[in-house]
């Protein structure tokens, strides 16, 4: 009896001593799973942050010579693209020469619309400026034909007014009527310079010479 008493208090201890044993196994993983979870979580926030300030850190200069570079490229002046329409200036270059020969009376200032129309045409605009200056007399003062009419070119046609010559509402139909004039009854026919356009333009033979007179100035004006 006393042998299987001391039997089953051995047993008794070794099972409880298994219990124990499991349960310290048991909260070693729970803790080894805390203890990694916690190590890894710091680890992750403190190589974010060493991360953080290292990039802070290695990107500051390039970050000011960032800044400097873009100041010195706002301060630069920007290149502006130059583009030539008409004998190697630009339209601005072009509607300036034009204007300085223009005078100041009905034609001044339109040295603009004379430009760019005549090279929406394919005309050239020496040419016709020559011929307005010559027809009108606008680089000093400007005819009657050219006060009452708003004709620049000396047209004729309809609707008429001076006689035979066309009339036009305002000083710019004018100029434009001359240059579509010069277009569809010369260019148009091959007649571009001054020497094929005068014995159709004029009857005087001293026409081109004055014409080309007019041109020479406004080139060199």
């Amino acid at each position: 009896m006393k042998k299987a008493n001391y039997i089953a208090a051995v047993i008794s201890t070794i099972g409880f001593s298994l219990i124990l044993v499991a349960m310290v196994i048991l909260d070693s993983s729970y803790n080894f799973i805390d203890d990694v979870s916690i190590t890894d979580s710091i680890d992750s926030k403190v190589i974010a942050a060493s991360t953080v300030v290292r990039v802070n850190n290695d990107e500051a200069d390039n970050d000011l010579n960032s800044l400097e570079i873009s100041s010195e490229r706002e301060i630069a002046p920007a290149k502006m693209l130059r583009v030539e329409v008409f004998d190697g200036l630009t339209l601005e270059e072009l509607t300036a020469r034009l204007n300085k020969s223009l005078g100041t009376d009905l034609l001044a200032g339109k040295g603009e619309l004379i430009a760019s129309y005549s090279l929406s045409k394919g005309v050239d605009p020496y040419l016709v400026t020559a011929i307005m200056l010559h027809e009108t007399g606008c680089g000093t003062r400007c005819s009657a034909l050219a006060r009452t009419c708003n004709n620049v070119a000396g047209q004729k046609g309809s609707p008429s007014c001076m006689g035979s010559y066309k009339g036009y509402q305002t000083i710019d139909d004018g100029i434009r009527g001359a240059i579509d004039n010069l277009y569809n009854n010369f260019y148009a026919k091959g007649l571009t310079t001054v020497e094929t356009i005068a014995p159709r333009y004029a009857e005087s033979s001293a026409w081109p010479i004055k014409i080309n007179s007019y041109i020479t100035k406004i080139k060199t004006k």
